[in-house]
């Protein structure tokens, strides 16, 4: 048996991976050229290990889970490694995407997941058990809420103890 090989793994059978992933947009795009529409898919990927690292992934591809595995592969490329401090982040927070606009916030012990929808999955993901966001932007896009939430995570310094 080889030494990498897991000796309670069977064959043909893929060894487990650390990430949750989550789709968080799915959405057929068009291009038009001579001879008519071309249709594809683009797949917004979140993953993470609810453990202080999370990742996203934006891929087009021919079909549904082509796209999807593409932007999966992409987000585990991109991952960022998020402060926790007590199941929340260490302090208020904003970050700005395109039109999207959101705005973190720490909360109490217990207080739970207070956001919607995007950032939300990232948060979850990511580990923070206690936190309220708000999406400041107009926008409903998923992608640039993805993109700004994960711009405002990024910002994040873990507090120096004196």
């Amino acid at each position: 048996m080889n030494k990498n090989q897991n000796p309670k793994r069977r064959f043909g059978e893929k060894p487990k991976d650390e990430f949750e992933s989550k789709v968080l947009d799915l959405a057929r795009v068009t291009r038009v050229a001579a001879g008519g529409r071309r249709f594809r898919f683009r797949a917004v990927v979140v993953v993470g290990n609810k453990a202080g690292k999370v990742g996203v992934g934006v891929a087009k591809g021919a079909d549904v889970p082509q796209s999807v595995e593409k932007a999966t592969r992409l987000a585990k490329k991109r991952l960022i490694e998020v402060p926790i401090v007590a199941d929340t982040i260490p302090y208020e927070t904003t970050a700005k995407f395109g039109p999207a606009k959101v705005l973190l916030k720490p909360k109490g012990k217990g207080r739970g997941l207070t956001s919607g929808g995007t950032v939300r999955v990232i948060c979850a993901l990511a580990g923070i058990k206690n936190i309220s966001s708000k999406i400041l932007g107009r926008t409903g896009n998923k992608l640039n809420n993805a993109l700004a939430t994960m711009s405002a995570l990024q910002k994040l310094r873990r507090p120096q103890v004196k």
